[in-house]
């Protein structure tokens, strides 16, 4: 198999590295943040969880849409394995690390600002659970797919790539209209 500069061990070592900057940075950021100023902190805080959230959600996007393309790869071709190289980067180099700080963020101000009370804030980390499973099932679909056993077609795939939307849509819905408050 031939390997072209982004899919090469050195590009996968460089991408790891640029990951592993932006995370430094990130929590770098946070406690900054929560060191100068504790009591001005929640805006920052909430910024930097939007931020992770998107990511996140982008991965969750993308990495259904890479499973339809895989699905019409022969296993062990030179495309399959450029899928396998890419599954891989997304779901360790940006999913996870987005995942993580999200978790971590919208923890910290559901305790900070809310007190964990509220309907419509329970009921959003109910959804958010749904979405960590989700994240959960294209890993290890992710796995599969590395390990050349999948067996799930592109029609699965075009459907799953529609759970996170609605998740996404009825997270947003809750954080923002707050209907059970």
């Amino acid at each position: 198999m031939s390997q072209d500069s982004q899919t090469s061990e050195k590009a996968g070592r460089k991408a790891r590295l640029r990951a592993a900057v932006a995370l430094v940075v990130f929590v770098t950021m946070i406690a900054l943040v929560l060191h100068v100023d504790p009591a001005e902190s929640y805006l920052w805080i909430k910024a930097l969880h939007i931020v992770a959230v998107i990511s996140w959600m982008a991965g969750l996007f993308y990495l259904p849409r890479l499973f339809i393309y895989h699905t019409d790869a022969q296993p062990g071709s030179d495309k399959s394995e450029t899928f396998k190289i890419m599954e891989q980067r997304l779901i360790k180099v940006i999913m996870n690390p987005a995942m993580m700080i999200s978790w971590v963020l919208g923890l910290y101000l559901a305790w900070s600002v809310y007190g964990f009370s509220g309907g419509w804030l329970h009921a959003k980390i109910g959804l958010v659970v749904l979405m960590t499973l989700t994240h959960i099932y294209f890993s290890r679909s992710a796995r599969r797919f590395l390990l050349d056993e999948n067996t799930r077609g592109a029609r699965h795939w075009r459907l799953m790539n529609e759970v996170p939307t609605v998740l996404m849509i009825l997270i947003v819905i809750l954080v923002v209209v707050k209907p059970f408050a």
